[in-house]
């Protein structure tokens, strides 16, 4: 994969709207209106995939009721900003806190989410005073759309994945926007990519915040960062079952379940990326399908069955936004290709030392996560300062349970601001 030098290049910074053409948005209402609906029966508990009586209903709502100018004017009241780095067109929301001191914070999707899964966190952290928290929690936000994924589109070179990414990130908060050093934050994708950072750049890492402290050798055969005195399932080449702790019941069995049942669209994206991007490229219903079933099946043992508690958690214009940024921008193929590039251009470590994340961590557990490393595992793996199981939330907490995902950042990260006097009375 050739990549330009960014300092070569100037990395021109350039202020970006959301404007998708109104013939794109014709040729997506054409699509959903001549949709082919799959037969579907013996499957009211989505035990065969998407449902499909209920795919029928979102794609009706998407064509009769879901207004994407209104969600684009919504989105556009973020601050957008592309730039050619490393030979990616780069989408980034870049927004700056209100405090006394903002801390750079680089924020994090996965995938199939977009940066707009995050917007509901990034008052909260910018501007603390006006969401009832303290004014020196403040954060200047930055939130890249992962290269393939979304407006970061079109790419043309191969090797896009997670630690990749962790290195383009850093040129754009160091070299690009000027931060000297920056903390992070992610789950799904994200929490690898922030993973990396603390393990590569450690020194420039403030601290790390990830809700899905999975090991940075994840999907590959082999695991040379796996902890000493840690044992392996032989398996599923995790932490095996004798490592859980007893108020860990059931945590190992989740990640195994999620194995053995929901694991299938990984294998896809892992083994035949470019075969689903024929699929996605040309359906939007398709694309919808491919997405909505992983929203489906995470959480479902917490919130239960059924499309009531469902929409409760992922009301039916935030599950068509995320289809439509997918769809519009045809990026179903490169995002499906991050996995492939996962596991066939894989990660190396950068020192042999442990813990491997050697940046200060916080580490948390949300309630619905599908992989729940134990305890012993996490301590050992990361320079761990803060560790919280919640008991709500599951694997995209900054959409479902914004308010913990901030308090969690801040609360880990007001310890390692620059201390000040504080005003005497």
């Amino acid at each position: 994969m050739a990549r330009r030098d960014p300092t070569a290049t100037g990395a021109a910074v350039t202020p970006f709207t959301i404007d998708i053409a109104q013939q794109d948005l014709d040729d997506l209402d054409r699509r959903l209106r001549r949709t082919r609906f799959a037969p579907d029966f013996g499957n009211d508990d989505w035990r065969y995939g998407h449902h499909g009586e209920y795919h029928r209903r979102l794609v009706e709502y998407w064509v009769d009721e879901y207004d994407w100018r209104d969600v684009e004017r919504r989105m556009n009241e973020l601050p957008h900003f592309t730039v050619d780095l490393m030979g990616v067109p780069l989408h980034f929301v870049h927004v700056r806190g209100t405090g006394p001191d903002p801390m750079p914070l680089l924020l994090h999707h996965g995938w199939p989410w977009t940066f707009w899964e995050l917007r509901k966190v990034i008052g909260p952290l910018t501007d603390p005073a006006a969401h009832g928290r303290d004014p020196a929690d403040s954060f200047d936000v930055v939130l890249i759309s992962l290269p393939g994924h979304g407006f970061s589109s079109p790419i043309a070179d191969t090797g896009w994945n997670w630690w990749t990414t962790a290195d383009l990130e850093h040129v754009l908060m160091r070299d690009v926007l000027g931060y000297r050093r920056y903390a992070t934050a992610g789950g799904d994708w994200g929490g690898l990519i922030a993973q990396q950072h603390g393990h590569k750049y450690e020194q420039d890492v403030i601290g790390v915040y990830t809700h899905f402290p999975a090991q940075l050798s994840h999907y590959l055969p082999a695991h040379p960062d796996a902890p000493p005195d840690v044992d392996y399932d032989p398996v599923l080449g995790v932490p095996d079952r004798s490592e859980y702790a007893d108020d860990e019941a059931g945590w190992f069995e989740r990640g195994q379940q999620f194995a053995g049942n929901e694991s299938g669209y990984g294998s896809i994206q892992l083994t035949k990326p470019q075969t689903l991007a024929a699929l996605l490229a040309d359906s939007p219903a398709g694309q919808l399908a491919w997405i909505t079933d992983r929203r489906y099946i995470g959480g479902l043992a917490e919130r239960g069955g059924g499309i009531e508690a469902f929409e409760r958690a992922w009301p039916k214009e935030d599950l068509i936004t995320t289809a439509a940024i997918y769809f519009l921008t045809n990026t179903g193929g490169t995002s499906s290709r991050y996995y492939w590039e996962c596991r066939n251009n894989p990660w190396t470590r950068s020192h042999d030392r442990f813990p491997v994340v050697g940046a200060p961590t916080a580490v948390s557990i949300f309630a619905g996560e599908s992989y729940k490393p134990p305890r012993s595992f996490t301590e050992k793996y990361f320079n761990l300062q803060q560790y919280r199981v919640h008991d709500e939330g599951g694997h995209l907490a900054p959409a479902e349970v914004p308010a913990l995902f901030v308090d969690d950042i801040a609360t880990f990260l007001r310890a390692h601001r620059p201390t000040r006097p504080r005003p005497t009375t």
